[in-house]
This record gives C-alpha cells, sequence and structure tokens, in this order.
C-alpha cells in the first residue's frame, strides 16, 4: 500500500511539476554557435519568493511543446521567451502558464529554455539568447508540417526580458547568427509583448542591461539592442501590454516601441493598467480584467486565429 502511494504520489508531483508538456527538443544536434566548454557549468533550478519555478545556468537549450487538444489545433503556434532579466528564466507563469492558455485557443506553444548571457560558455555572451531565438524560429518552423502548423502563423511571445528578446527577434530578422542552411524566415509573423525593456538608451543601469552588455556599455551594442532604434516596414504587427507603475521595467519601454511602429505604420495595439507592478504574467491583481481575452480578440482581429462565429 505504501509503495502505491509513492507511485502515485510521485506521478502527481512529476504532472505538477512539468504541467501539461508533451514533448521536450534539445534546440541544437550538434555544436551549440558561440559556444564554450565549462565543466563546472550546471543548469539549475528553483522555487522562488512568489512560490514559481525558475531556472538558471542554461546551457543546453531547449523547446517544451504545449500542443492543444485533440481536434482543436488551428495551426497558429507561438514561442514563448520567458523573462528574468537576463539572469534567470521564469519558466512557470512566464512560460508554462502562458503556454497552457494558448492552448486552450487551439494555439501551438513552445516554450524555450534559452541560454542566459556568460561569458563562461559563450564567446559573446550579448548574442547568445538571441542566436536560441533564432534557431527556435528556424527548427518549428522548418518543421511546421510535423505540428500541423502554418508557417505564415507563428509568433513570438515575451515577457520582461524575453519580451526584449522576442523585440530583437522581430527587428533582427534579416541577419542569421547561427546555421541557415535551408533560408529558413526567422520573422515572426506578430509579437507579443509583455512589460518589454525595449531600449538600452532608458535605464542602463538595470541588471538586465548589465547581464546582457556586460560592464561596459559600447555604443554599436547599445543601439543594435535598443529595439526602438531597428524597427523599419517589415517589423512584425504588434500586441504591448504593460502596468503604469512597473518599478522595474518602466512604461516608458513600450510607449518607446508603440510610437516606433506606429511611426512606420505597423499594426500596434497597447494595454496600459494603472497598477500591476512587474512580472504579473496572466494574473494583474490590481484588476479584475482578463488581458489574455483582448489578446484573443487582436489576434482574430489580425486573422492569426479565425473570428468566432
Amino acid at each position: 500500500m505504501k509503495k502505491r502511494f509513492a507511485i502515485i504520489f510521485l506521478l502527481c508531483f512529476v504532472s505538477v511539476f512539468m504541467g501539461s508538456a508533451q514533448e521536450i527538443i534539445p534546440l541544437y544536434s550538434g555544436i551549440i554557435p558561440g559556444s564554450k566548454t565549462d565543466g563546472k557549468y550546471v543548469e539549475k533550478q528553483h522555487i522562488g519568493d512568489d512560490g514559481k519555478r525558475y531556472i538558471s545556468f542554461v546551457s543546453n537549450p531547449g523547446l517544451t511543446v504545449f500542443v492543444p487538444k485533440k481536434g482543436t489545433a488551428n495551426g497558429a503556434a507561438v514561442i514563448i521567451l520567458p523573462g528574468g532579466g537576463y539572469q534567470v528564466l521564469a519558466v512557470e507563469h512566464e512560460g508554462e502558464e502562458l503556454a497552457k492558455r494558448f492552448n486552450e485557443f487551439g494555439i501551438t506553444a513552445f516554450v524555450l529554455k534559452y541560454r542566459l548571457p556568460d561569458d563562461a560558455i559563450m564567446t559573446d555572451k550579448s548574442m547568445g539568447p538571441l542566436q536560441d531565438a533564432q534557431q527556435a524560429m528556424i527548427l518549428i518552423r522548418g518543421q511546421a508540417v510535423r505540428w500541423k502548423l502554418d508557417k505564415d502563423r507563428i509568433g513570438v511571445v515575451g515577457a520582461s526580458a524575453g519580451g526584449h528578446l522576442a523585440a530583437t527577434l522581430g527587428t533582427h530578422f534579416d541577419q542569421s547568427y547561427v546555421p541557415n542552411p535551408s533560408k529558413v524566415n526567422l520573422r515572426p509573423d506578430f509579437l507579443v509583448l509583455l512589460y518589454p525593456r525595449i531600449s538600452f538608451e532608458v535605464g542602463v543601469e538595470s541588471s538586465s542591461a548589465k547581464n546582457l552588455l556586460g560592464p561596459e556599455f559600447k555604443a554599436d551594442k547599445m543601439t543594435f539592442f535598443s529595439v526602438d532604434k531597428q524597427v523599419n516596414a517589415n517589423t512584425p504587427k504588434t500586441f504591448l501590454l504593460h502596468a503604469s507603475d512597473d518599478p522595474v521595467v518602466k512604461v516608458e519601454h513600450s510607449i518607446l516601441f508603440y510610437q516606433a511602429l506606429i511611426n512606420k505604420n505597423i499594426p500596434v495595439e497597447m494595454h496600459l493598467y494603472q497598477g500591476g507592478g512587474h512580472g504579473f504574467g496572466l494574473n494583474n491583481q490590481t484588476n479584475n480584467d482578463d488581458w489574455f481575452l483582448r489578446l484573443i480578440s487582436w489576434l482574430r482581429l489580425n486573422q492569426i486565429i479565425a473570428k468566432k462565429n
């Protein structure tokens, strides 16, 4: 009886810990571009003060696939980039929880466990996260048939630093920083940016700026990663969400990106809440508004998913 109880407990623990993840895929099959070997570099997981799960010290990036219930998938997909200040990955509330919500609306979701900037395992730590994001797009779009996806309805979702990475992918898709022999299109079809860092000319004292760029802020790197400066006529349509009282990433970041998109006539929708702070994921505790339904309406408006009958 005790043995049976232990097995049931273990299965429940694994189910809770992993959520409804159906498949975990290594991002690279061979040598990781721009990587260095450090035998002491070991991936870690911990539970934060908020009770959520975080990952750090990633050296082997991968994708966790969340597939909608049988018969409900509509061919649209998102790559989800958790935040964490380029120091940790908030894989639970800015990754898995979002993925499950997308599944409810027939959207296949891929949570990317990307490498965090670190000189110990990268020849250029500022480029590592972008390389992983590009590789994720190559893998997913290149194997769209496998998951029954429409290649023209694959977007990227990012929160906080993950939002910055998503916007970087959405503005630097014209050059591949990983091998791309099949010339897979790296451009996301849409962006969803949740309280994103956008500029490294605003708030350069932040930890995410130092983690990505290092202690010396070189002008060319600051410009490259200040994604509001990189917007052009081909930048993907974008949905922005931010709280006006965000103490970590000021709301000005979303406003900067919004204005840059407007200036280039790119379709964009932005929702600013009076309160909510930073890192609220799906649950802004200051109001009863379900922002995710606003996102779904926007996806329908832009024909990413079908409108309700």
